[in-house]
């Protein structure tokens, strides 16, 4: 057994892991790059002869995990994608809405270079490559044992990131020898966030893939983030000012809108109108109401009760670009939710071009943010920023909730792994960058573990 690590080394994005099994060949996920670790064309070299791919396991719908899936099938894969009926579900509308992104951001770019005479550049795939890729996926409930292969068995446990999001744990009986366990995390969620239960504890394993997002961080209680959160939007509202929370369409948005819901149903925020200016938040958030047993016991509880927790009034979705583009009148008292969650595109950064030069606003951040993009340039303190060609000053108030982040702190990731009751033969490190991923790795490392920082393409025999 073989594996070789294609993406998302020492970096956060680009998810991408190659299992080889006797004669068959595995993908664990199929990422995009973003932000700097998309640069040098990053994204349409996979690396791998895509034909000689058996299968896809894919541990949920976020892009930088799923969305070079459609390229892999234009470059000639044709097996299945293995993943959890809510990852399948929630893929069915993101793919299609990241090819759409790849069309129009490659026309744009294309206006320019035709101007300069250069010749055009060609999208990673386009809305017809992403449906016929969505036609090759399966979904299947967690804790049910997949027969996926030859002598491979497959068990999705629940990741507490995502709605749908899976840790993978890989049943090997290579050869008629002892059966062999591979557990890939995927990403690993926070504890005690809204909605979604927590991360299922793994107790046995023999090769861990594991990520470090956080790996250097503790964050602070979900709770004290919360309330956090209603004293910002108060304060904001006023001084006469709006908040701008970048936010990933899929998962965090429904969480914000949970907490809010909460806030505004018991009185301490009134008179709150909060928009979700993303069509594909308002698609992602009826596929949660579909996957009410993916919740948690308190989010079941209100559902009993017959209180909805992902509609309170003053709650709008907007739904056409003159929608999106009116909200720039209102100078005051709103929340708007925008994607994209690191700021890289979408309706969120027109919002930012409006009110990052005004005192009296506030952008709230719920979410990592990767080196070289936007989020991450404002949130470092940049007293300006590049927005459309346009140099803006950044007058707002910024603030950081990493407490609300759909990723695990270092002491869930620690915890995570001192739930295997033996110590895995190899721990590899992965969907980390900097100081969180070697300082993650010291630490596991002081405590016993055989642990692994592998370089991009950098490949092992097990």
């Amino acid at each position: 057994m073989k594996i070789k690590f294609l993406g998302a080394t020492e970096c956060v994005t680009g998810s991408c892991h190659l299992l080889n099994i006797d004669e068959y060949n595995i993908l664990l996920d199929c990422g995009l790059y973003q932000g700097s670790d998309g640069k040098e064309n990053r994204n349409s070299e996979i690396g791998f002869n895509a034909e000689d791919i058996d299968l896809v396991i894919l541990s949920h719908a976020h892009m930088d995990h799923s969305g070079r899936i459609p390229l892999l099938f234009k470059e000639g894969f044709k097996g299945r994608v293995i993943c959890t009926k809510g990852t399948a579900d929630l893929s069915n509308i993101m793919l299609i809405d990241c090819a759409h992104i790849q069309v129009t951001d490659a026309n744009w770019k294309n206006k320019k270079r035709e101007e300069k005479g250069l010749e055009p550049i060609i999208p990673l795939y386009d809305i017809k490559d992403a449906e016929e890729s969505l036609k090759y996926f399966e979904g299947y409930d967690y804790d049910e044992k997949i027969s996926i292969l030859p002598n491979i068995k497959l068990i999705f446990r629940d990741a507490g990131h995502l709605l749908g999001s899976a840790i993978c744990e890989i049943l090997i009986n290579e050869m008629e020898e002892t059966e062999r366990k591979v557990v890939y995390s995927g990403d690993i969620g926070n504890v005690n966030l809204p909605i979604l239960r927590d991360p299922t504890p793994v107790s046995q394993g023999d090769i861990v893939i594991m990520e470090t997002t956080y790996g250097n961080k503790e964050h602070k209680a979900v709770e004290e983030n919360l309330h956090q959160l209603v004293e910002i939007v108060k304060k904001t509202f006023e001084q006469g000012g709006n908040i701008i929370i970048p936010s990933f369409s899929v998962g965090r948005t429904q969480e914000i809108i949970y907490a809010l819901n909460k806030y505004v149903e018991q009185g301490e925020l009134t008179h709150c109108k909060v928009y979700v200016d993303s069509p594909l938040a308002k698609d992602t958030t009826k596929i949660f109401e579909k996957y009410e047993e993916y919740f948690d016991s308190d989010a079941k509880g209100l559902i009993k009760m017959g209180d909805n927790p992902l509609k309170f009034k003053g709650l709008y979705f907007t739904e056409s670009t003159e929608e999106s583009i009116a909200l720039k009148d209102i100078k005051e008292g709103l929340v708007i939710i925008a994607a994209s969650g690191m700021c890289e595109g979408g309706r969120v950064v027109h919002h930012l071009k409006n009110n990052l030069e005004r005192e009296e606003c506030a952008v709230v951040f719920v979410g990592y943010q990767s080196e070289g993009t936007l989020g991450k340039k404002i949130l470092n303190g940049d007293s300006e920023v590049k927005i459309f060609g346009e140099e803006i000053q950044v007058k707002a108030k910024i603030y950081n909730l990493e407490g609300l982040s759909g990723h695990g702190d270092k002491k869930v990731l620690h915890n995570w792994l001192k739930g295997f009751k033996n110590k895995p033969n190899t721990v590899f490190l992965v969907h980390g960058e900097g100081d969180s991923i070697n300082s993650f790795n010291r630490e596991i490392t002081s405590k016993g573990y055989k642990s692994v920082i592998p370089k991009k393409n950098q490949e092992f025999i097990l």
